[in-house]
């Protein structure tokens, strides 16, 4: 079929809107009616050559929901209708890590950025091989994925909103619950008070973590960390957030999250623990970035350093579990969303993004 797509032809260039082709959902596929689209850091730093692991040209968009549409051969989980969010981690469900419950390190995955988990894709533009981000490519107006990247929800759940548990919300909130499994009463750091982490600072408020402070340079994220869940924020343009956060707990932060692609970020929350404390790493920096610590800092002190890939999520049951706090009334999705652009404005809304000017934007069809 023919649909209109964000497409970046070359890393740097302007996101173009256009038309392009998407072949049928295969054996173990279906094809998803997209409805909303978050506007994703990451696909910011595909576009802006940051992130040259990305292969282009490609369609951007790793965060979405909408309505199944047609199902391949062998699809069980879901049927046309369903309403869906979408995963950019797929998982067999048979490999070593899904059969313990880590399905995000799945074996089976693709082997590369930009391709389907057979190594190949569904998109072409006039003839040309076009890649699908994060598998699900959602800043389109339908998508081809496999089977386990469409986690059906209940059909009373505004799909808007939930386009962003699709990325945001299960990151920041799973980095948390997950990753790090905060303990009530633990003292948290949030370097970066973007969409992902304004998730982490509200994973911490269902946890009830205290102090939760947020660390940003612009006063205007820092008034969002506010209202979802922050106790403490710190203008790192201000002040040394290291010297910060350590005057707030007394001793350094039980835990760190790092929520944006800064190495000096990573550098700060790193220093900014407290013995026995654990940073953990969300946001990438370029692709080549490095980061150093002394081997004393690690040893001396029980530090631990470690990875969280969106938020440790296990797709199936988190995303629902999502759904339902959301609807509790116990986890905001609404107030993160800022600003709604159409499929026609997806250049204009990076621009914003990378201004600085959303807590979190939304593609709507």
């Amino acid at each position: 079929m023919k649909m209109r797509a964000a497409v970046v032809r070359e890393r740097g260039a302007p996101i173009q809107v256009e038309d392009v082709e998407l072949e049928d959902p295969r054996e173990g596929e279906v094809r998803v009616k997209i409805v909303a689209s978050g506007v994703c850091h990451s696909c910011l730093h595909a576009a802006d050559g940051s992130w040259t692991h990305v292969p282009v040209p490609i369609v951007l968009g790793d965060e979405g929901a909408g309505i199944v549409d047609a199902v391949g051969r062998g699809v069980r989980s879901v049927r046309e209708g369903d309403h869906v969010i979408l995963s950019w981690s797929p998982a067999c469900g048979l490999c070593h890590y899904c059969a313990i419950g880590r399905p995000v390190l799945c074996e089976r995955r693709a082997p590369r950025p930009g391709i389907l988990p057979d190594g190949t894709t569904r998109l072409r533009l006039r003839g040309e091989t076009l890649y699908h981000f994060g598998t699900v490519a959602s800043h389109a107006e339908y998508s081809t994925i496999p089977e386990s990247c469409a986690i059906p929800i209940r059909r009373d759940m505004p799909l808007e909103t939930a386009a962003l548990i699709g990325c945001s919300v299960m990151t920041g909130v799973g980095s948390v619950l997950n990753t790090a499994q905060v303990p009530a009463g633990a003292s948290m750091a949030v370097f970066g008070a973007g969409g992902i982490g304004l998730n982490v600072i509200q994973g911490g408020a269902l946890v009830a973590a205290t102090p939760i402070i947020a660390v940003d340079v612009l006063p205007h994220k820092l008034d969002y960390a506010k209202r979802l869940g922050a106790s403490h924020t710190v203008d790192a343009a201000a002040r040394d957030p290291v010297e910060a956060i350590q005057e707030i707990t007394r001793r350094g932060a039980d835990f760190t999250f790092v929520a944006v692609g800064n190495t000096k970020a990573i550098t700060q929350a790193w220093d900014a623990l407290a013995p026995g404390g654990t940073c953990v790493l969300i946001g990438l920096p370029e692709t080549s970035a490095t980061v150093t610590f002394t081997a004393l800092s690690l040893q001396a002190n029980e530090k631990v350093l470690r990875g969280s890939r969106y938020g440790s999520a296990r797709m199936r049951d988190d995303f629902p579990r999502l759904v339902e706090l959301y609807l509790a009334g116990k986890l905001r999705i609404d107030e993160l969303i800022n600003r709604r652009f159409s499929l026609d404005e997806t250049g204009a809304a990076y621009q914003a993004l990378a201004a600085g000017e959303l807590a979190r934007g939304l593609i709507v069809h």
